[in-house]
């Protein structure tokens, strides 16, 4: 399966691990998919079966082998490498970011029976263990597995918006599979971007738009950074499209004349 077919299927549908790797073939050509897939199985086998274990337990155990035997951790040191978020290169070096450490995480943890999923809260992803008995039991892999409390969460909030506020449990709700690749591929936006890297944004912007075509910033995003590589249709066809879901947008003027600049470079000369 390739990338766009997979975006095309229902969330339901989409598996995390087949769709962080495919964006790590975009970098990696000759990673081969199942091979990577079948890493998280041998890692996971020395766990055994957690289903008998309440929540903080199976937190903990998973905690202990992930971050104590196997040696992951959250590069602090370099954490803009985009090799962070890169899944074959998380299980190689053993260093990753909250996204791609959680993502480890609740595969690992779910391969031993353990009810495991991502949370997308702001500005540091997490994973909740479902309990049978209360509420879920939220981990933070980037601080090796430790159980996040109210008030840790509390403070991971006010560090993301920087202001005070309280967490509510729409931010610890499990997030869709489409929305963790969205978010894995948001990172190497901004990474791409900041570094100036334009062919390899144009891959990354192409990759968000196939997972949420409708998405407006995206689109004009792509629509100026092909305008700037070169490939006018696609650049007349995004930015066009950004007026049409944004019309009253701030920048509808300056995306205009971006549009108008890129129609006359097309037109043939008189």
């Amino acid at each position: 399966m390739d990338f766009s077919a997979l975006a095309a299927l229902s969330d339901e549908r989409i598996d995390v691990i087949t769709g962080a790797l495919l964006i790590a073939k975009d970098e990696y050509p000759g990673l081969d998919v199942e091979r990577e897939r079948s890493r998280f199985d041998e890692l996971a086998k020395p766990i055994g079966r957690l289903d008998g274990l309440d929540a903080a337990e199976q937190a903990t155990v998973v905690s202990e082998y992930l971050f104590g035997e196997c040696g992951f951790r959250g590069n602090s040191e370099d954490y803009y490498d985009p090799k962070n978020t890169f899944v074959n290169d998380v299980l190689d070096r053993r260093r990753g970011i909250p996204i791609s450490l959680s993502v480890v995480y609740a595969e690992v943890a779910k391969r031993a029976g353990v009810v495991a999923n991502g949370i997308g809260f702001p500005g540091h992803f997490l994973v909740r263990i479902e309990s049978e008995s209360g509420g879920p039991i939220v981990v933070d892999p980037f601080g090796c597995g430790r159980i996040v409390g109210p008030g840790a969460l509390d403070s991971l909030l006010e560090r993301a918006h920087r202001r005070a506020r309280k967490v509510d449990r729409s931010l610890l709700q499990p997030a869709p599979p489409r929305a963790v690749l969205v978010r894995m591929l948001m990172n190497l936006k901004g990474i791409y971007a900041s570094r100036g890297e334009l062919a390899r944004l144009l891959v990354v912007l192409s990759r968000i738009l196939e997972l949420e075509p409708d998405s407006p910033n995206d689109r004009r995003d792509r629509g100026l950074i092909a305008m700037r590589l070169g490939s006018p249709r696609v650049a007349e066809s995004d930015l066009r499209r950004y007026l049409e879901l944004s019309p009253e947008a701030g920048d509808v003027s300056e995306v205009r004349r971006a549009l108008g600049s890129v129609v006359d470079r097309a037109s043939p000369a008189n």
